[in-house]
C-alpha cells in the first residue's frame, strides 16, 4: 500500500488487528523524532496526522484538534505528560542505539540499557508527550 497517496476510506478499511492512534502535541516533532531514534517511517505527515511504519506495524499520529468531536478529549491534561501508563515496546529496535540518540531528540532516558531478567536488554525513553518507548533486543 502507498501510504502517501493512499485514501482515508481505503487506508481505514485496510487495518486489521490491534491499532494504536497516539495523541501529541506537535505531530512533524514526533515523527522526526521515532524516524530518527528508532528508524521509524512516517507518511502524510501535516501538522494535524500522520502515519507510521515501525516493520510491518502500522499506527497513527493525531494533534489534539483532530479529535474534537471524539469524547476521548476530555480525559487529556492541558499540561504534562499524557502517555503515563502506556509502554510502546519495540521488539526490533536496539536499546543502546536508540539511547545514545534519545536525548538529542527531545526524549528522556528513564532508564539506561540494562540486561533483564526475563531475557531482553532494554531502555526506557520518555518523549515529550508522556509515551514510555521501550527498544528491546534478545540478550
Amino acid at each position: 500500500m502507498d501510504y502517501e497517496t493512499v485514501s482515508p476510506e481505503v487506508f481505514g478499511a485496510s487495518l486489521r488487528g490491534l491499532g494504536m492512534n497516539l495523541l501529541v502535541r506537535d505531530v512533524p516533532h514526533h515523527c522526526a523524532m521515532l524516524k530518527a531514534v528508532f528508524g521509524m517511517t512516517a507518511h502524510r505527515v501535516t501538522a494535524d496526522f500522520a502515519i507510521i511504519r515501525y516493520g510491518a506495524t502500522v499506527f497513527q499520529l493525531h494533534a489534539d484538534g483532530t479529535y474534537s468531536a471524539n469524547p476521548y478529549l476530555s480525559f487529556l491534561p492541558e499540561a504534562g505528560p499524557r502517555g503515563a501508563g502506556a509502554e510502546l515496546r519495540l521488539y526490533d529496535s536496539d536499546p543502546d542505539q536508540a539511547a545514545a540518540r534519545a536525548e538529542a531528540n527531545g526524549m528522556l532516558i528513564l532508564q539506561p540499557p540494562t540486561d533483564k531478567p526475563h531475557g531482553l536488554r532494554e531502555t526506557y525513553l520518555v518523549c515529550p508527550d508522556g509515551y514510555a518507548w521501550v527498544p528491546s533486543r534478545p540478550l
